[in-house]
């Protein structure tokens, strides 16, 4: 049984996805971040980042439990523990790894700072929400022009690379950016979203108000 500690964000919904694509069982726990539960000294027992999502594995080999925050560390052992998502062969193993870390290093800082400037700051600052919505585009450019080579991010197979991304580009609204504009990557967006698994992740809401 997996402890997911989550809230509905991005970040969040990559980790339900993965453990939909896996079949592994999980329970949800809310981290209200519009609360402050991130801060909570029982959370940062987990997480000491204070960052959501975070997992207990209370199904380890020989016992006792494990637990793993940050989310691309989270994808990557979620992938070892089933055996899915992730290549053993060498190269495409190295593939997938680092188009997730073009996520966690790229897509997730540069697309969260744009839906901050542009939709949450308290005033509008030009200069940020040029730089960063510029930067956003850029980023839709390299998927753009991957796609033109590769079905998905990491090569011919569906990895924890576009598990990673995905979430992150169903937010485009956010960033005020039309797919249309980029047909690679809305083509890429559609297949992925067509996958049960993804529906069932995006779905998951960790607000019990909501569920």
């Amino acid at each position: 049984m997996i402890d997911l500690y989550t809230w509905g964000t991005p970040n969040g919904r990559k980790i339900t996805i993965m453990l939909e694509e896996t079949g592994l069982p999980y329970v949800i726990h809310p981290v209200d971040i519009n609360k402050n539960d991130q801060f909570k000294p029982e959370f940062l027992e987990i997480s000491p980042n204070n960052k959501i999502p975070a997992i207990v594995d209370r199904d380890v080999p020989g016992g006792g439990t494990y637990s793993v925050f940050e989310s691309g560390a989270i994808l990557i052992y979620l992938a070892e523990k089933s055996g899915r998502l992730l290549p053993r062969e060498p190269r495409r193993r190295m593939d997938a790894i680092q188009w997730l870390m073009f996520q966690m290093a790229s897509v997730g800082p540069m697309f969260g700072q744009t839906h901050h400037f542009l939709r949450f700051a308290p005033e509008k600052v030009p200069y940020a929400m040029k730089r960063y919505s510029d930067e956003t585009r850029r980023i839709y450019a390299v998927m753009n022009k991957r796609f033109g080579d590769s079905a998905y991010l990491a090569g011919p197979d569906y990895t924890i690379a576009d598990v990673a991304t995905y979430p992150w580009v169903s937010r485009h609204e956010f960033q005020e950016v039309k797919l249309e504009e980029f047909p690679r990557v809305k083509e890429w967006f559609d297949r992925v979203g067509d996958r049960p698994a993804v529906q069932r992740g995006m779905a998951v809401s960790a607000d019990p108000k909501k569920s």
